[in-house]
């Protein structure tokens, strides 16, 4: 029998109110017991129980405070302030962390898993709706990072306007630099319209341009889009959209990968990532 791993984990809650008291997990952190870099955190993807206790949450900002904690994280190895000093300073008065609980694990990942089921994540509805279009792509792409185990390394929302322009509202979905080159990656949808592609493929120049002017690296940007096959309207007119956004991306000089690509893809960033 494998030989379990001794683990504590935190639990990381949402408190709109904090004289009311009233929270709602929205995270956990693991690792195994007293070894600092060790430490993995994830949030929830599901932030219906949070908009319920808040309407008007900032939703983006917890999403990327995600990212923030596991920077904060990788370097704890090298920092002497231990983990919990360093997520509060961190964390605001709206977001807290509980005090640990032991677990064994038979792995990080799997305890992971089991820990987001047990105490985060929302029990499913038997008639919940299916995520579509680019929520679904987005969906699938941070799954297969994260299987990989490189969804922590990765930089998050990153912003157009730091290689663009100041106003530039475009948000690319993640991405990362193994070495000379910054990899980035965005969910475009097909299905429904063109447009999201060519605003991609519009703003393509400009960041490449902007990376290596800001970064000095090459941008290499990839396109995450629906198989054709999955478009709803096999006609004519749905396989002409779809072959135009296509086409538009690709004469920037954007990668075009379909959902069945990701697997490779995700193992590609493990590999460069060394993970």
């Amino acid at each position: 029998m494998k030989q379990r791993v001794p683990c504590e984990f935190f639990l990381i809650r949402y408190v709109p109110d904090v004289v009311k008291g009233e929270f709602t997990n929205i995270g956990v952190l693991l690792r195994e017991a007293a070894k600092a870099e060790s430490a993995v955190v994830r949030f929830t993807r599901d932030w219906s129980r949070v908009r319920c206790m808040d309407a008007d949450a900032d939703l983006g900002l917890l999403e990327a405070l995600e990212g923030e904690i596991a920077e904060r994280l990788r370097m704890s190895a090298t920092d002497p302030k231990p983990v919990l000093a360093l997520l509060e300073d961190t964390l605001s008065n709206s977001v807290q962390i509980s005090e640990a609980r032991a677990s064994l694990a038979e792995s990080i990942p799997a305890e992971m898993e089991q820990l987001m089921r047990m105490y985060v994540e929302p029990l499913k509805v038997k008639l919940s709706r299916q995520r579509t279009g680019r929520a679904a792509i987005a969906g699938a792409m941070r799954s297969e990072f994260e299987r990989a185990g490189v969804w922590g390394l990765m930089r998050k929302r990153i912003a157009a306007s730091l290689y663009t322009r100041p106003g530039d509202p475009m948000k690319i979905d993640c991405g990362y630099r193994p070495n000379g080159i910054i990899r980035m990656f965005q969910a475009v949808s097909l299905e429904g319209d063109v447009e999201a592609a060519k605003g991609l493929a519009y703003s393509a120049p400009q960041m490449r341009e902007g990376v290596e002017r800001v970064e000095s690296a090459k941008l290499e940007l990839t396109a995450v889009v629906e198989p054709l096959r999955t478009v709803s309207e096999i006609e004519d007119e749905a396989m002409e959209r779809y072959r135009f956004g296509v086409e538009a991306m690709e004469r920037q000089e954007i990668r075009v990968v379909t959902l069945s690509d990701l697997a490779r893809v995700a193992e590609a960033a493990r590999v460069e990532l060394r993970v």
